[in-house]
């Protein structure tokens, strides 16, 4: 192929060529030439945002598939990645020239593109269990889309805010925690970094600006460090290589927000790594390190002998150096040092490779699953459960035999007894732990000898341990077993909620029993039946707030398409009136240009049903017609002729004040997490304030500024699916809801 290459392209090639050479086995780069200049000439004429030629992406993805280690199909499909997607290349074109499996990369690839946080959660959860399904298939195809984000986000500045945003919150959310279980450390870092710029600005410049101000003692103290603990290893006859660094922007920012510290207050800011030749060096260094520093108990951690579930070994400790100042050591072999840096694609270097077809089964088989494990969750759940498994800090417990089972952090014998077999879970009756008797709820702790008591007998699970168990995996084998095992049941425990939660969103039963209604409500939601609706809120598969905030909605749509603000009658004909003027959204019945102000007491928003109360010198207030002051005063004779008829205008872009209270599990990082969340959602925070309640409990109180109901209900569900998160509720209402 003749053509004419742009030299500042070309340069870009070079350095692909040297990384290949550094980094790989690849002894001839002649097919992967072949398919650089084939890509070139597909995407001739493109430019990126920031005005080189598109060619330059797919290069630099390439060059870190080749820091990776990765085949010579690997790099020469990242070259290609995009070909199909946004060229006229096709499948066929690519396997004729490259080969089936190049060929297969790249349409594996190119399906993953539509991958995004903010896309309804239903095509989102399609698109990771395609994500899933192509990693167990062949994990080059995930490993090309890692590389594609990583260069996409080194080079976000030249995005819009709001797709910066968007890509940042994807980032974090999605491509990190698999980065992690990959075991790919280095980049799971470099995502969380990269993607904190976008996500909270101001506080990552607090903490680079803090580390750039402390640069010299920074530099002094990392030095002093590491010849020290350098010249020790020498004087013992360790070879070693020791070098120390600040830990990365996004651990410190964790601490920061988790701790409620300024970065002057974090101390923990310094990692050091000593790399040796072989295991036994590893416990050797450890104890030179013991001697030489003062270590913090409860800070040691061994994942050489009980290797996390990515694949990470190393040995963890935290020590008092110099002046006082904590620092952690991390000590591993140069083997377990590329693990920890690239995860599985470090088997390209030390294993020979991994075949396509032959990916290993045991490797993957978290991946099978986790597909196994959620069919039946809905898609916030999915989506929810996802991060948890794959972002999860893990415990190690033993079998009475000795073997060795990873769980999530918090996790109790019930996730223990689920992990062995569904049927040991089914029919547990008990546990014993280190020798005696535990209850259900019982925390593991690392290092616990569990045995699990089971019995023909048994009853099978309990509804409550729904909320005892840590993993999504035991979770869904608990539902699926109420599921099977309990309709009738789950039909009666499900209709109790569903009712309550009916009555506080104030939809009378007898409105959606109506036959030209219940179709289209159960269309909305989804389900043959109420029955069905009832049986998936009693097993779990889905909460009964979810389901009738759809109804909500959509007996708001039959309401507007009829014309009729409460009831679903043929309107009746009336003197035709002038057009009332809205005020702040606010249409008032009977009266025009009055002062119209909502009540601090239950905050309304649009699409909420409200009522209008005439005060004293100061106008209409607005009430929901769920809040409790409302519901107490109906019935006062003296009050009652105050209480007037009021409605929502069409309104654009305006935006409501309402207050919201979140009850969870007292944590760092925490709040955090909400803050995260609503920012993702682009909701603003008018105020907030925090408390911790006692128990190990906290209330987070807070006033967001919403365009109308569905906004806000969304908010809420992503609010409350945060980790630890027990409930989220409205202020004011019936029953505070």
């Amino acid at each position: 192929m003749d053509i004419t290459i742009d030299p500042s392209v070309e340069a870009g090639y070079k350095e692909l060529e040297n990384t290949i050479k550094e980094n790989t086995s690849i002894a001839d780069t002649g097919r992967i030439r072949s398919a650089f200049e084939f890509a070139y000439a597909a995407h001739d004429g493109q430019k990126r945002k920031d005005g080189t030629p598109f060619i330059t992406h797919p290069i630099a993805a390439a060059e870190i598939i080749a820091e990776m280690g990765l085949d010579e199909d690997s790099v020469i499909a990242a070259l290609l990645h995009d070909t199909i997607e946004d060229t006229s290349v096709t499948h066929e074109a690519i396997e004729k020239r490259f080969g089936k499996d190049v060929a297969e990369i790249v349409e594996g690839v190119t399906k993953l593109t539509r991958v995004v946080y903010t896309s309804k959660e239903e095509e989102q959860m399609d698109n990771i269990r395609k994500m899933l399904m192509a990693m167990a298939k062949d994990i080059r195809v995930i490993l090309i889309k890692i590389a594609d984000r990583l260069h996409n986000m080194r080079t976000m500045e030249y995005q819009t805010e709001a797709k910066q945003r968007e890509k940042a919150l994807e980032t974090m959310e999605i491509y990190a925690p698999i980065a992690y279980r990959l075991g790919m450390q280095k980049i799971k870092w470099e995502f969380e970094d990269l993607a904190l710029i976008y996500l909270d600005p101001v506080g990552y410049r607090e903490i680079r600006d803090g580390i750039a101000n402390m640069g010299t003692a920074n530099a002094e103290f990392i030095e002093f460090t590491t010849k020290r603990i350098s010249e020790r290893l020498r004087e013992v006859g360790v070879n070693a290589s020791v070098y120390g660094r600040v830990k990365h922007l996004y651990s410190i920012y964790r601490k920061m927000y988790g701790q409620n510290k300024l970065f002057s207050e974090v101390l923990d800011l310094y990692a050091f790594r000593v790399i040796v030749d072989d295991i036994a060096d590893c416990y050797n260094v450890l104890g030179y390190i013991h001697e030489m520093y003062k270590p913090i108990p409860g800070h040691f951690k061994d994942y050489i002998g009980t290797p996390k579930s990515n694949m990470y070994q190393s040995l963890h400790t935290t020590v008092i150096g110099k002046n006082g100042i904590p620092f952690e050591v991390q000590i591993r072999t140069w083997e377990m040092h590329h693990t920890a840096e690239y995860g599985i694609a470090a088997h390209w270097k030390y294993k020979e490779g991994i075949q396509s077809k032959t990916t290993g089964e045991e490797k993957f088989a978290w991946v099978r699953r986790l597909l196994e494990s959620q069919q039946d969750l809905d898609a916030q759940d999915f989506i929810q459960s996802l991060k948890f498994d794959m972002f999860a800090d893990e415990v190690f417990v033993f079998t009475p035999r000795g073997d060795v089972i990873n769980l999530p952090a918090r996790s109790t014998p019930i996730d223990f007894a689920y992990n062995i077999h569904s049927a040991v879970g089914n029919s547990m009756t008990g546990a014993i732990v280190n020798g005696k008797m535990v209850s259900f709820n019982y925390i593991l702790q690392n290092g616990d000898i569990v045995e699990v008591l089971t019995s023909k007998s048994s009853k099978g699970p309990s509804r409550d341990w729904l909320s005892i168990v840590a993993s999504s995996e035991a979770r869904n084998k608990i539902r699926q077993w109420l599921k099977r095992e309990r309709r009738e049941e789950n039909i009666i425990y499900g209709k109790s909620g569903f009712d309550a939660e009916m009555k506080r969103a104030g939809i009378p039963m007898a409105k959606l029993s109506r036959e030209d209604i219940l179709p289209r409500i159960l269309r909305k939601v989804g389900f043959p039946s109420l029955d069905d609706i009832y049986a998936t809120i009693g097993y779990g598969g889905i909460t009964a707030q979810k389901v009738v905030n759809k109804i909500a909605d959509e007996v708001l749509r039959i309401e507007k398409e009829r014309g009729k603000k409460d009831e679903l009658q043929p309107p009746v004909a009336a003197k035709p009136t002038a057009p009332k003027k809205p005020i702040h959204g606010i249409v008032v019945e009977g009266l025009d240009n009055c002062l119209v102000k909502f009540s601090r007491c239950c905050t309304p928003v649009p699409g909420d049903s409200i009522i209008g109360f005439i005060t004293r010198g100061y106008g209409v207030s607005v009430h929901r017609t769920d809040c409790a002051n409302y519901q107490k005063s109906i019935n006062d004779q003296q009050e009652s002729g105050r209480w007037v008829g009021v409605s929502w205008a069409d309104t654009d872009n305006e935006k409501y004040q309402t207050a919201i209270r979140i009850n969870a599990e007292n944590r760092d990082g925490l709040l955090m997490d909400v803050t995260t969340v609503l920012s993702a959602l682009k909701v603003k925070i008018c105020s907030i304030s925090a408390r911790d309640t006692g128990d190990g409990k906290a209330s987070i109180y807070m006033t967001i500024a919403v365009g109308d109901r569905n906004e806000l209900s969304t908010a809420m569900t992503k609010l409350s699916y945060i980790s630890g998160v027990t409930d989220v509720v409205r202020s004011g209402g019936v029953e505070n809801k």
